[in-house]
């Protein structure tokens, strides 16, 4: 159908998991792709993988200069940028995330530069080209179920609800803001999907025992990586023009489930 036909997306964590995974769907549906991701190697192989529709660097998305290297790179090497999807982030559990009372300071620097701070670069980047180009553009933010819906006795990591509820003001703000140009924000807020970094979790008797119950679409199952991509196909499509400053959650039932 090629829903994305010469469009040029940049993917913020685009080499892994969910990230890849919409990448795969961008370039099916005729979109070009510009990957970012932390490990040389891990990019090599995507591109590889993707062909000539993708190119792609790798940096720290906590970074500011990884960003705007990647919208230059899109630019070069494609001639401008329809869109932006930020999926990296992660689980600050390792760091020192936890419980209010637990959290250290490190762990909420740490978590919060991982899963806010890289937010706010890649969203300035692209609406700095976007204001430039005058054309508009959509900016697609990863946010989570535990923004809005947290769940402290199995996930209870307070920096990271916080980045995520963040992520859903932050790019309500820039919806509100900058509309007038054409330029769209929204955010797809996903429950538990597998991923390396629910992997503590998806070896838990009790709590996949938990999931089945909180996430009982499809049989109660952890999520997978591409049941995400047609959402992130419409939002960086022209379907979704008129579509603003919305939080799309794609959870498997958990925002209306009490879980067991």
């Amino acid at each position: 159908m090629n829903r994305l036909k010469d469009k040029v997306i940049v993917v913020i964590g685009g080499t892994g998991g969910i990230g890849l995974s919409a990448a795969r769907a961008f370039v099916r549906e005729g979109a070009r792709v510009v990957l970012v991701g932390r490990d040389h190697e891990r990019v090599k192989k995507a591109l590889c993988e993707l062909g000539d529709q993708a190119c792609g660097i790798d940096g720290d998305a906590a970074d500011p200069a990884t960003s705007t290297r990647a919208i230059a790179l899109a630019v070069e090497e494609f001639g401008g940028v329809d869109g932006l999807y930020h999926v990296a982030g992660g689980s600050g559990r390792r760091l020192g995330d936890g419980l209010l009372h637990e959290a250290t300071d490190e762990g909420w620097r740490a978590t919060m530069r991982n899963n806010l701070d890289s937010v706010f670069y890649s969203n300035r980047a692209a609406v700095k080209r976007f204001l430039a180009q005058s054309v508009g553009g959509t900016v697609l933010n990863m946010g989570s179920v535990l923004g809005s819906s947290p769940s402290p006795h199995h996930f209870g990591t307070c920096a990271y609800g916080t980045a995520k509820a963040a992520i859903e003001g932050m790019t309500k703000s820039s919806a509100a803001a900058y509309a007038p140009q054409g330029i769209r924000f929204n955010v797809l807020a996903p429950a538990l999907v597998a991923t390396p970094m629910s992997e503590r979790a998806s070896e838990d008797a009790e709590i996949m025992a938990y999931i089945k119950t909180k996430q009982p679409l499809d049989g109660g199952r952890i999520g997978r990586p591409e049941d995400l991509d047609a959402a992130a196909v419409y939002f960086m499509s022209d379907e979704s023009r008129f579509t603003t400053g919305q939080v799309l959650s794609v959870d498997g039932g958990w925002k209306v489930s009490e879980g067991r």
